[in-house]
């Protein structure tokens, strides 16, 4: 089967002009599926990050990511570093990159089996932003029980700023080196915080992150790129 990537927005419809014009956006998706079990390390699929590292979104199998510092102007950008496991929390996550002035529609966040740990869980919750563990977004609180994380899917709690926000995406990043285009880019960091006793990481269970947005086009209904209705 054939396989096409665009790089502007896809918008779909059979009336392209008059008053009844019914032309949308196509809603697009980019996940990841991590499985805490899984011991293969970087480069396999459902493989789920460690201590200080976060995996790339929306790739087959699953690799390491870099978490941008948001800065609309740095150039190169330069790279967070997420918080090191300790005694009392874990962070686990992933990062996807979109294009600027997205608008985000919603986040699915699924735990398909429990996720436990070598010690303790008490609680856990993904913060969802523009930066490591970051809530520009929105979050999601899970429920511990027994020392697991509850399977189910679990929906996320927006305030009226995180609603204001995710209408379109900041310029987070610069290219990076060896990337020829766009100039900019959003990103989007899922982080699961695990809290607990004794380093509570997860050994096991799966944890699927998705984000469903909208690629706008500030061009629409003008005539300064190409006349209304016309690439529909």
């Amino acid at each position: 089967m054939a396989r096409s990537t665009f790089s502007g927005p896809i918008l779909s419809g059979d009336q392209r002009f008059g008053p009844v014009r019914n032309v949308g956006y196509t809603d697009l998706t980019q996940n990841v599926d991590l499985n805490f079990a899984n011991t293969g390390g970087n480069g396999t699929a459902g493989y789920a990050g460690g201590s200080g590292q976060f995996v790339n979104g929306n790739l087959i199998p699953n690799v390491n990511a870099i978490v941008y510092s948001p800065s609309s102007s740095v150039y190169p950008p330069v790279a967070a570093t997420p918080t090191a496991d300790a005694s009392t929390t874990v962070y686990r996550g992933a990062v996807f990159y979109l294009p600027i002035g997205s608008q985000i529609n919603d986040f699915f966040v699924d735990i398909g089996t429990g996720i436990t740990g070598g010690s303790t869980i008490t609680a856990g919750v993904v913060n969802i932003g523009n930066q490591f563990n970051g809530t520009q977004y929105g979050s999601v609180t899970l429920t511990a029980t027994a020392n697991v994380l509850v399977a189910g899917r679990y929906s996320t709690t927006f305030t009226g700023t995180q609603l204001a926000a995710i209408q379109s995406t900041t310029v987070d990043f610069t290219n990076p080196t060896g990337v020829v285009e766009p100039a900019t880019f959003s990103q989007v960091v899922m982080t699961l915080a695990i809290t607990g006793t004794g380093t509570p990481a997860p050994t096991a269970g799966t944890l699927y992150l998705t984000v469903r947005y909208t690629q706008v086009d500030g061009n629409i209904g003008t005539t300064t790129t190409y006349p209304y209705g016309n690439f529909d």
